[in-house]
């Protein structure tokens, strides 16, 4: 039985008590006040009223305390383990040593295809087996809870450092129950911090820098040196410490180099360099991803007239960033006043999943593209948003998926990209391939029609400085 369960059925018999103690009373006083007094029984208008007047307190006290049962309940429902209110209130006496989150990545998947009934029972099993097996490894005290949908938490109030095994282990033992597939995802954090909820967001954001990583892995890191690391985030975005990084990509027509594709880095006194996939949730989390996306594109700006007017910048920005009004409005004055030629200037976006307001969403980039921006959709093939996106609206730019540049020996593979190069072609599409490594590649892409190439096997990326020495 899980501890939730336990404690949860000692408030409810604490709350009966509570509700019975003072009715018994109360029954009791009537009862004497009425049969055990010396005088007759009789029926007066008085005896009625009392009797009501019982009545209508044992109902409305029972209805109180039923109300009350409900909103100050300690578990979840469906899986029977602690709710998040409970869990963070028993965190302050609790003092954990290791705070986990465990994700069901496919949860949106299973409820599609699968009923109600089973998708709970699913979720209940799933904590009952995570229970069973923390038990097996002597975490007898484990204290899970559930966050949102497809989100646990787990508090362990000693140092286990196989941790990261047992929930492995667990992850492989029951990646499939009762015929259901079960895609998990966790991370852990140690040397928790006194403010529990912060901890919880640094969870989520290393479960989002996991999504961003070519290879997958589970991390477990110290709480404090993350609060640490989000202070240093905060200080550089402030500081405006970019540090940029430009990817050559070579015109297989020409056979010159006119753009680069920028890759971001913060700078910290503290922390150096840090990578995209570790700042920016943290980023997005404190709500400062349209202040990053202004300042990168601020100081794109004021670089680009300091190289030569034939070399085009490639960035990405945030989708959320490029369908606010406000944010708009600003990109578009601050282009105004560079005087920069805006085709210059390519907007990469990479999105998994098609935006629900997609003929919203498809008429801010067309206002881009009226401009005279390039749009570029990036990682092109990953997902079927890629292609939902392609139906609707004519991008400038597709650059593709890195597993159909590093994967051309396999024959299915290069059949798929020949099809989707000839289809860009056909749209007048321009067609990017990056992580070309081996001359091998170069040569079959080339042959293919790609008009552009990136990679160590065409040039090495360049710091900001040469930039501006090699095309000022």
């Amino acid at each position: 039985m899980l501890l939730s369960e336990l404690e949860e059925r000692e408030r409810r018999f604490k709350l009966a008590l509570r509700a019975g103690i003072p009715i018994t009373l109360l029954t009791s006083l009537l009862f004497y006040s009425v049969f055990l007094r010396d005088e007759k029984l009789s029926l007066t208008f008085e005896s009625y009223v009392l009797f009501g007047s019982l009545v209508f307190i044992v109902v409305y006290f029972i209805y109180f305390l039923m109300e009350l049962s409900v909103k100050e309940s300690l578990i979840d429902q469906t899986t029977q383990s602690f709710n998040e209110k409970a869990f963070i209130h028993k965190l302050e006496h609790y003092q954990p040593k290791i705070l986990v989150m465990l994700i069901i990545r496919n949860l949106s998947t299973i409820n599609e295809n699968y009923s109600t009934e089973t998708v709970d029972q699913l979720l209940y099993t799933i904590i009952h087996k995570l229970n069973h097996t923390l038990k097996a490894h002597g975490l007898s005290k484990a204290i899970i809870a559930r966050r949102y949908g497809a989100e646990f938490l787990i508090a362990i109030d000693q140092e286990v450092p196989h941790i990261k095994e047992i929930l492995q282990n667990f992850i492989e033992e029951y990646q499939s129950i009762d015929g259901i597939e079960i895609d998990y995802r966790f991370a852990a954090i140690t040397n928790i911090n006194d403010n529990i909820e912060k901890d919880l967001m640094h969870l989520k954001d290393l479960i989002i820098a996991q999504e961003q990583k070519t290879q997958q892995e589970s991390m477990i890191k110290d709480a404090k040196e993350l609060s640490q690391m989000e202070e240093a985030i905060v200080e550089a975005l402030r500081m405006k410490r970019l540090k940029l990084t430009f990817r050559p990509l070579l015109n297989t027509k020409t056979n010159r180099i006119d753009i680069y594709e920028i890759s971001v880095k913060l700078h910290t006194s503290q922390n150096g360099e840090i990578l995209p996939r570790t700042y920016l949730p943290t980023i997005n989390r404190l709500g400062l991803g349209r202040e990053y996306d202004k300042l990168l594109y601020s100081h794109i700006l004021e670089l680009l007239p300091l190289i030569d007017d034939d070399i085009s910048l490639s960035f990405n920005l945030s989708p959320f960033s490029l369908r606010d009004d406000s944010f708009q409005k600003d990109f578009f004055r601050t282009l105004e006043r560079s005087n920069i030629r805006p085709s210059r200037l390519i907007i990469e976006l990479y999105e998994r999943k098609t935006h629900h307001n997609l003929s919203g969403y498809l008429k801010t980039l067309d206002r881009f593209r009226r401009e005279g921006v390039h749009i570029a959709i990036d990682n092109f093939g990953s997902s079927n948003a890629s292609m939902e996106y392609m139906k609707h609206f004519h991008f400038d730019i597709v650059q593709f998926d890195r597993d159909y540049v590093t994967k051309l020996e396999d024959k299915n593979n290069y059949t798929m990209l020949n099809s989707l190069v000839q289809m860009a072609k056909e749209m007048e599409i321009i067609t990017v391939a990056k992580w070309v490594d081996k001359p091998a590649q170069k040569e079959a892409l080339t042959r293919m029609g790609i008009d552009y190439l990136q990679g160590f096997g065409i040039a090495k990326p360049i710091n900001e400085q040469t930039l501006i020495k090699l095309y000022n």
